[in-house]
């Protein structure tokens, strides 16, 4: 630095200043863009959700779901479809589609759980019958203690 004053024509301070704004604004500009971009991808990043942890879920008393009807439950984080069959037992299955994870439904008309997405198919067994979907949907289990539905997971 010292010889940088003694220049005579002073051009060495000039461009230390020079150097130093340039570097002092090339921060400021990457700072500044740096806290227009952070926002944008923690909007784009999905929230992380805690999964909760759930056994078994009453879904109501065996008279209020009538007879060859569904009823879609929240299990925890997961959402799940009840079925009273046309004899008036109850099959519990994942609501979520096996192709591209739409929600299902149960439509009387066919006596299927129908995903609308891409016109899939599901037999009261789980078992896809038409459509796209892979795969069957995951079975959940039913039991009736005091006149009150329970649904629980099955052990796999």
């Amino acid at each position: 630095m010292a010889e940088n004053r003694k220049s005579p024509s002073g051009q060495g301070e000039k461009n230390n200043r020079r150097d130093f704004l340039n570097i002092l604004l090339s921060g400021g500009f990457v700072a500044w863009f740096t806290s227009l971009l952070f926002p944008v991808f923690k909007y784009l990043e999905p929230p992380e959700i805690e999964e909760v942890k759930v056994t078994s879920v009453k879904i109501g008393a065996v008279e209020e779901m009538e007879k060859d009807s569904g009823k879609i439950i929240k299990f925890g984080n997961k959402p799940v479809i009840v079925v009273r069959n046309p004899t008036g037992e109850f099959v519990a299955f994942s609501a979520v589609c096996t192709h591209l994870d739409c929600i299902v439904q149960y439509k009387k008309e066919y006596g299927q759980i129908y995903c609308a997405c891409h016109n899939g198919r599901f037999d009261l067994s789980g078992r896809n019958v038409s459509g796209p979907p892979p795969f069957p949907l995951k079975k959940y289990g039913v039991t009736i203690k005091e006149k009150e539905v329970i649904v629980f997971e099955e052990a796999s």
